[in-house]
């Protein structure tokens, strides 16, 4: 028997809501952290393939990831770092001349105090691969580290004074060799830190040089930038803070001050502040017995919240060029540069969205803010993490590309989602077109392949139906266009497929419109209410439009965001893929913890968490008329986990925490009336079934046609199931042939006891 190849074909998650999180390296690789998982997705691949690789390392929260500069080329190995919850410190190497995305751990660093919220990194000499990095960890201590031939070594821990979680580290090269190092975080300073190089190329000990004042705030990021590619040019240091502005810093070699300093005013300084005014006051600091000023240069205004993150970008075909990208809780990202004229510091694009409710968190997930913004690597495309772990990108259009030639204009383009946090549920569309998964954050997601031009298309995210106030437990098809959910409350939701999503998944996916209830009972849309839980049918003419600023012309003024050739962005996911739920199904005294409908889609069983018998019961409920069939099902003791219809729908398998699993058979139809027909009744039951408690159940597909499964009356024999504990084993159980007890006998286990 020749093995079978499996390949991954899709992988779906949300990043992290953490300003450190991801980086964009110089080979095109976007890398962040995803649960206790770092993802790669290379985000400006066309057609686009969504992430590649998922790498598993840490076990605690991944919070930041920085890849080494300037060490991928062609033909050379990449280096990626990340720190995590776990107080830990991850090197991944990829191999040389090998896939880029396929990273390996080289080396595991546990040196830290504390969970690890920022890394920087820095290559002082380009011609020789050594890297100089610094990292912050939850113990308020800065630590430097030098990375040469494979190996990761500590220099230096800094206490922090006074003492601040360090949150935001940026390191830059000084004209003259030295090391600057910015630190900041918990706390409304900025520390200039500085080290000169030894011979090696290692630095000396950093030592506190300036303290920079101003912000009135915790500040979130930090980035240095060469003002040009000319040798000896000023350092620009960026810093993004709570208090809503960003402020640019100027660190100049020499006694004399800088232009605008000197004559002691600045572009933004007339400009109607509340708080402290800016301050023009020079730090005179000293890098390798060289004079330097550290001095005020501009203060940017325009965001409406906290500002998460700024990041520089020069571009190298436009003399050094230098532009500054800003990321806000607002939801909105900006793109500042200098006017050349003037100097003054001048906003060339917002993009993002308009919240109507400045600092409402709207139960549509579409407010919360942009917790990072990368550049790509040329510059010509931007992405930003939203709220819901989803990222947003911007391709630039040239003015030769635009088609009104009036300017750069930008679009926005496919990028990857996932869910935030467990996945609790997973459910094939009946005729298998289409993925559901739920989880702990709230949402329930579709995903369907993206038959583009008639290929083998790439799958993606398609349809938000759900986003709820509770965490989703369950989930399972009903139909070709229903499906019904859990959640933790008492009750079952279930939902239709609305005419607009619909007709996007037939367009887009090949999805058959669905047969199973007329037309004209289909609401177009739905929406949901901004303090209930329950999605409400809508028509077309009922949906407001939806403000927002994307850098795009307005379209057809009634053109929907769903006719689009391409899977739906995250704003028209958060927004404009709900599904109108239709019935509520209630019964059960405390939250559900699983759910299953029978494969011809007229039973939903179900159970929820308990701790005696008399919760612990199955509940099947028939989806004609959507009642309740009495009595309901009696086996476990405690709350059961799954619940399993076979492939025939003539049994029924729950497994529980109770370590019992138990199988009910289905009534001959000519035992009741035809009401009665769907009523299942004890057929076997196993009270230690595992040495722990169970958590899964399986049906093994019922052969259509094999007489060997048939008694010697001619009655057939339920199919083998499997079963799934915290023993750490799965145990196969086969039907006996006499039909003599025990029903099912254990025939295997894997991996076998002892």
């Amino acid at each position: 028997m020749s093995a079978t190849a499996v390949s991954v074909e899709y992988l779906a998650t949300g990043a992290n809501r953490q300003t450190a999180v991801a980086d964009w390296s110089e080979a095109g690789l976007l890398a962040f952290g995803a649960g206790v998982n770092v993802a790669i997705w290379q985000p400006d691949l066309h057609p686009p393939r969504g992430i590649e690789k998922i790498l598993s390392g840490h076990r605690g929260t991944v919070k930041a990831v920085k890849f080494l500069p300037g060490a991928q080329t062609a033909d050379g190995p990449g280096y990626l770092v990340t720190g995590a919850d776990d107080k830990t410190l991850v090197v991944w190497k990829s191999e040389a001349g090998g896939s880029r995305s396929s990273f390996g751990i080289l080396d595991t660093f546990s040196e830290n105090g504390g969970a690890v919220n920022c890394i920087t990194a820095l290559r002082p000499r380009p011609a020789h691969p050594q890297w100089v990095l610094a990292t912050g960890a939850a113990d308020a201590t800065v630590r430097i580290w030098s990375f040469e031939s494979d190996r990761l070594q500590l220099l230096q821990t800094i206490q922090t004074a006074p003492k601040y979680f360090p949150l935001a580290l940026s390191l830059a090269a000084a004209p003259g060799g030295s090391l600057v190092l910015a630190a900041a975080g918990t706390r409304d300073t900025i520390q200039i830190l500085a080290a000169e190089t030894e011979t090696e190329g290692l630095p000396q000990q950093f030592r506190l040089q300036a303290t920079l004042t101003g912000h009135e705030g915790w500040i979130r990021s930090l980035d240095f930038a060469r003002e040009s590619g000319e040798a000896g040019s000023d350092l620009l240091l960026a810093s993004a803070s709570q208090d809503k502005y960003v402020r640019i810093w100027r660190i100049h070699q020499g006694r004399e001050l800088p232009a605008l300093a000197a004559a002691g005013a600045g572009p933004s300084s007339d400009a109607f502040l509340p708080g402290r005014s800016p301050s023009n006051k020079a730090h005179r600091i000293s890098l390798d017995g060289k004079p330097f000023s550290v001095t005020f240069e501009a203060l940017l205004l325009g965001h409406e919240d906290w500002i998460y993150s700024a990041r520089w970008h020069a571009h190298p075909g436009d003399g050094g060029r230098l532009q500054l990208l800003s990321t806000s809780a607002d939801n909105s990202l900006a793109i500042w540069e200098a006017d050349a004229s003037s100097g003054i510091w001048v906003s060339l694009v917002r993009l993002g969205e308009i919240s109507r409710e400045k600092g409402a968190t709207t139960a549509t997930g579409s407010t919360g803010g942009f917790w990072t913004g990368l550049w790509s690597p040329d510059g010509t495309s931007v992405a930003c993490l939203g709220r819901t772990g989803s990222w947003r990108r911007w391709q630039r259009r040239r003015p030769e590309e635009d088609e009104h030639g009036d300017g750069d204009t930008w679009r926005p383009c496919i990028a990857v989602s996932g869910h935030t946090k467990a996945v609790t549920g997973i459910a094939w569309s009946k005729k298998g077109d289409y993925l559901l998964s739920t989880g702990a954050d709230q949402t329930t997601r579709l995903h369907a392949r993206w038959t583009e031009g008639g290929g083998r298309g790439s799958w993606h995210e398609m349809s938000r139906p759900q986003i709820h106030g509770y965490d989703l437990n369950c989930i399972d098809s009903l139909g070709e266009s229903h499906f019904v959910s859990g959640a933790d409350e008492k009750l079952m939701r279930v939902f239709r497929t609305p005419r607009a999503v619909a007709a996007m998944l037939g367009r887009l996916a090949g999805v058959a419109r669905a047969t199973d209830e007329p037309e004209e009972h289909t609401a177009d849309a739905a929406d949901m209410p901004v303090l209930g839980l329950s999605n409400k049918a809508v028509d077309a003419a009922g949906q407001e439009e939806v403000g927002g600023v994307d850098g795009e012309r307005d379209g057809e003024p009634n053109k929907s965001p769903l006719d689009a050739d391409h899977p739906p962005l995250e704003e028209t996911l958060s927004r404009q893929t709900l599904w109108p739920e239709t019935e509520k199904l209630y019964g059960h005294g405390y939250e559900l913890s699983c759910l299953a409908a029978s494969h011809d889609g007229r039973l939903v069983a179900s159970a929820c968490k308990a701790s005696s018998i008399n919760h612990a019961v199955i509940r099947l409920f028939e989806t004609r008329r959507w009642t309740e069939l009495r009595p309901p099902l009696t086996a476990h003791a405690l709350t059961t986990t799954r619940l399993r219809f076979s492939s025939d729908d003539a049994y029924l398998l729950s497994v529980g925490r109770d370590r019992q699993w138990a199988v009910f058979e289905r009534r001959p139809e000519d035992d009741d009336d035809d009401d009665d027909a769907a009523m299942y009744r004890p057929l076997a039951a196993n009270p230690r079934g595992h040495a722990r408690m169970l958590l899964d159940a399986a049906w093994a597909p019922h052969p259509d046609d094999d007489d060997d499964d048939d008694d010697d009356d001619g009655t057939r024999r339920p199919p083998i199931f499997a079963t799934a504990g915290r023993d750490k084993q799965v145990r196969i159980w086969a039907p006996s042939r006499d039909g003599a007890p025990p029903l099912f006998a254990q025939t295997a286990a894997l991996p076998p006891a002892g």
